[in-house]
């Protein structure tokens, strides 16, 4: 069930990791209309050939989803994709403290969020990309 909204090609790419339908769906669209381009998938298995094969900037994956977790496919993210940032979204609190243990690199934005919210947040992700890179 991957889903492709690609507004431009020189768009920051997005990998969407998120098991519940309605709230991918609202996740997409609204990086979308900021202008980023988003692959959609509904688990962290379905992500693993897409980190493969393609490049993206990066990976916003829910932490609870079916088969394989969020910390899991952001430990695979790193060996495949080691340039893919990776930021968390999850309704746990307890869940959102363990992934910042194990993995300090990525941000976790706890549900519920605004999507104006989201959106600062992977703008800022993407700021401190190119800041370092400089």
């Amino acid at each position: 069930m991957t889903a492709d909204h690609s507004p431009k090609s020189d768009s920051p790419r997005i990998l969407l990791a998120e098991d519940e339908e309605a709230m991918r769906t609202y996740l997409a669209r609204a990086l979308t209309n900021a202008g980023y381009e988003v692959r959609a998938v509904d688990r962290g298995t379905e992500a693993i050939p897409l980190l493969e094969s393609e490049r993206f900037d990066l990976l916003l994956s829910d932490i609870v989803m079916p088969e394989m977790d969020g910390i899991e496919l952001a430990q695979c993210c790193a060996e495949i994709s080691p340039h893919t940032r990776v930021m968390f979204i999850t309704g746990f609190a307890a869940v959102s403290l363990r992934a910042s243990r194990e993995q300090p690199e990525a941000k976790v934005l706890s549900k519920p969020f605004h999507l104006r919210d989201l959106v600062l947040e992977v703008e800022r992700v993407f700021e401190e990309q190119a800041e370092a890179s400089l």
